[in-house]
């Protein structure tokens, strides 16, 4: 798979598996109704091709008042249901509106899903201000800049994530802003994990 780094993103192709049709349906609908939003976490690396499975999809939307999120609600449940509740006003205040999540799937199946939630810290507002995109067979969607997504993921720590950040790392470590690099790996506490895995 030969990336190609342009003003407009990350551009490539790829053979899409189903996960990829699920994900790039479901942001697409997102990007018809103008709602920011940057992908997080495992299927970043997935998308660039590392062969691993999730049954999630984490993202965050930009903070939203109550009538876009009904908006968006009424287009989603067309072809998505709510895994966490079915009433729209208890989906924003009970759930999105505390800094908890909320879960998309197709009817009548309970994975993949999606996982959506507003920014809650000044990490989660950087990394939405500053998503990538990518351009993928033609069709846009929006991951989070490396330079938080590999330090994030060595933070989880997990022997999924930790292969994940190598995995990324192994694909970007040419086009990455090393200081923006150094300053997450800082903050999230990781420069000791990055030398001993990537350095």
């Amino acid at each position: 798979m030969e990336l190609e780094f342009t003003e407009k993103g990350i551009v490539f192709n790829k053979e899409l598996n189903p996960l990829d049709e699920f994900v790039l349906y479901f942001t697409r609908l997102l990007d018809e109704q103008g709602i920011g939003y940057c992908i997080v976490s495992g299927y970043v690396a997935i998308l660039f091709g590392r062969s691993r499975t999730s049954e999630d999809i984490d993202l965050f939307i930009e903070r939203i008042d109550p009538k876009r999120f009904k908006e968006l609600w009424n287009r989603l449940i067309r072809d998505f249901e709510c895994l966490i509740t079915s009433d729209p006003n208890d989906a924003y205040d009970t759930y999105l509106d505390n800094s908890q999540t909320i879960r998309f799937s197709r009817k009548g199946q309970f994975i993949p899903n999606i996982e959506i939630k507003f920014p809650k810290t000044s990490l989660d507002r950087w990394t939405l201000e500053n998503r990538l995109r990518v351009i993928v067979n033609n069709r846009s969607l929006h991951v989070s800049p490396m330079e938080v997504q590999i330090p994030y993921k060595l933070k989880l720590g997990s022997e999924k994530d930790i292969e994940d950040a190598i995995y990324l790392y192994s694909i970007f470590k040419d086009k990455l802003n090393l200081e923006a690099l150094s300053v997450f790996l800082e903050s999230l506490g990781q420069k000791e994990t990055f030398r001993r895995y990537l350095d």
